[in-house]
């Protein structure tokens, strides 16, 4: 079992890892469906997608994926007009917790680095030591490599934090270890089937983790 310890970085997703961006994303759904013609799910199928992988949950949608990109830049603009995305509960206190260990933070997000530093404020935007964001649905791989290369830091050193199983998929791919949280956007019974190295079920259990 991996300790604290173990991580000289650690590299958080933004939107439902450390943002409960969740409520805006579905405010906008219809819209985005009718924009670029892809099907819309009510609530109760959301709950259902909750508990796929990414490219089941297009072929389900139908969104090919050449539309991707636009629907990405779409997003991130309409983000950055939206009101700043509230953090859950104890993220604050746990990012103070590992930049008070001397263990580097880092941020890779497909969301847009302007935005993030908006929901983080300027104080635990200062705690980061590397950004890497505008990434693709499945192009986090890359802009993890960057920020290793970067830091010069091994890929078993680095931990990557994320509540999509293509985040575990992405850090998997550049050797990193994977911590699955189940306070996001992904079910607890689809991110233990994808095998992360460590699964949180709320903030207070991985900041127990980064405590111990």
């Amino acid at each position: 079992m991996s300790t604290r310890r173990d991580f000289d970085l650690l590299v958080f997703d933004f939107d439902g890892t450390l943002a409960n961006s969740a409520g805006w994303f579905r405010s906008i759904l219809p819209d985005l469906a009718r924009r670029f013609s892809f099907r819309c799910p009510d609530e109760a199928e959301l709950e259902v997608l909750r508990h796929k992988p990414p490219r089941e949950v297009m072929r389900i949608l139908k969104i090919p994926g050449w539309k991707l990109v636009f629907i990405a830049v779409h997003v991130r603009k309409r983000a950055a007009k939206a009101e700043a995305f509230p953090l859950f509960d104890g993220v604050p206190e746990v990012l103070r917790l590992i930049s008070a260990q001397g263990v580097k933070i880092a941020v890779v997000s497909s969301n847009a680095e302007v935005n993030v530093r908006r929901a983080l404020g300027p104080d635990l935007s200062a705690r980061v030591t590397a950004w890497s964001c505008g990434a693709g649905m499945f192009g986090k791989a890359r802009h993890f490599r960057d920020v290793l290369k970067a830091l010069k830091i091994a890929p078993e050193r680095a931990l990557a934090v994320g509540d999509e199983i293509r985040d575990i998929e992405a850090a998997r791919e550049v050797g990193m270890k994977t911590a699955a949280v189940a306070w996001g956007f992904g079910m607890k019974p689809a991110l233990e089937a994808a095998g992360p190295d460590l699964i949180f079920e709320t903030v207070g259990e991985f900041r127990a983790f980064l405590a111990g």
